[in-house]
């Protein structure tokens, strides 16, 4: 397996575990030009190796993560600077689906990409998050749309995803007044899938959900996330259509043969990747 060597994520792998994290402890994380591109690169690589089953996203340092990097955010100007205004509106354009498309990354990965957060999760740190499957956090986490304090719009996934999350009402008071939620109130409003005390239970907690994934048939947690995330944006009907389609194709599996053995013979199944 070739684990990726990038310059501002860690990787590193095991039980078919991969363990990623934001690794600029030194400005909390914040995303920079090579951590957009990377975010994307690291979930392709997820995606695409058969080895892998679960994701666990983390950061180094003392927060989740800060956000933009407020250096790359203050020289946009510059960088879609052209003579004719509607050009320099289409680069703009270009640049935010460009970054849109690389935290999308984590949605479109087969596998499940468990949020592992402490300390700060704010302005693009929660774009981030909401793509994730699952997120759970340190007592210490708080949360916020802090695009509206820099005088702007979210624009790369929070509006979009927030609002399934924890409703259309209290996401829009969050991204109207930029207020911080606590780890208490993330979890009551269904943000946060549990809290732990500290960091060390926080990642010990975590590992443990990952294991258990993984112990379970790679091809139906790849085919769940492939049916929750498509039933989330269409209709029932839709939906209950697609996962007729999709087991058509992948019900009478080796998985499922493999289960049933198992179950008959009292011991853990063993699934091929």
């Amino acid at each position: 397996m070739n684990i990726p060597q990038l310059a501002t994520i860690s990787i590193t792998v095991a039980d078919h575990i991969a363990d990623i994290r934001l690794n600029r402890p030194n400005r909390s994380n914040a995303i920079n030009d090579a951590m957009w591109q990377e975010i994307r690169q690291v979930f392709e690589w997820v995606d695409g190796t058969i080895e892998i089953r679960v994701a666990i996203l983390s950061g180094e340092g003392n927060n989740f993560c800060a956000g933009i990097d407020l250096g790359m955010l203050a020289s946009i100007q510059q960088r879609i600077a052209h003579t004719d205004g509607a050009r320099s509106r289409e680069t703009l354009r270009r640049l935010i689906l460009n970054l849109q498309d690389c935290l999308s990354s984590i949605e479109r990965c087969r596998k499940p990409v468990l949020a592992a957060i402490h300390g700060a999760c704010v302005g693009g740190a929660l774009d981030l998050v909401t793509c994730c499957d699952m997120r759970y956090v340190a007592a210490d986490s708080f949360f916020s749309i802090k695009e509206i304090d820099v005088g702007m719009v979210a624009d790369v996934g929070t509006l979009q995803r927030l609002p399934r999350l924890i409703g259309d009402g209290i996401t829009r008071e969050l991204a109207y007044t930029g207020r911080e939620v606590d780890a208490e109130e993330a979890l009551r409003l269904g943000l946060a899938n549990r809290i732990f005390g500290s960091i060390s239970e926080l990642n010990a907690g975590v590992r443990k959900i990952a294991v258990t994934i993984a112990a379970k048939s790679p091809l139906a947690i790849r085919g769940s996330k492939e049916i929750l995330n498509y039933s989330r944006d269409h209709s029932i009907a839709d939906g209950l259509t697609y996962v007729a389609t999709w087991n058509s194709m992948a019900l009478l599996s080796v998985d499922l043969a493999e289960s049933m053995q198992a179950h008959k013979k009292n011991c853990p199944p063993r699934f091929e990747d």
